[in-house]
């Protein structure tokens, strides 16, 4: 079966660590997604940035958001849940163990990071 080609939405200012770390898991041989990092620090909301992430998520075959302590503030990630949504994207919730972060409004199911239940549900 073909990997699954993922964007991965996140609070750059605020969970870098949990990005890298769900890259690293993501990067084993027996993941069942591709990741190509199209992480968008969204500096200014202008139109490059809106075109470079909607150009981006149209690209993948699965949107994951990771939640931290913030993200459910986090205006970057906020636009893109609503790119995801729009372009009608299969897209969940990856919530690290033991967290208590608020999900995102349109943005899929809450799934608790353990790895071999994602690979499960998602190969």
């Amino acid at each position: 079966m073909a990997k699954k080609k993922v964007f991965l939405s996140f609070d750059f200012d605020n969970d870098l660590e949990l990005k890298n770390s769900f890259l690293a898991q993501a990067g084993l041989a027996d993941s069942p997604f591709s990741i190509n990092d199209y992480s968008l620090r969204e500096a200014h909301p202008d139109n490059l940035w809106l075109s470079k992430a909607q150009s981006a998520v149209a690209k993948c075959d699965l949107f994951i958001v990771i939640l931290g302590d913030n993200t459910h503030k986090a205006p970057g990630v906020l636009k893109e849940v609503k790119i995801a949504a729009g372009l009608g994207k299969e897209r969940f919730q990856l919530r690290p163990q033991g967290s208590k972060a608020h999900p995102l409004s349109d943005a899929g199911k809450v799934v608790v990071w353990k790895w071999k239940n994602i690979k499960v549900e998602w190969s």
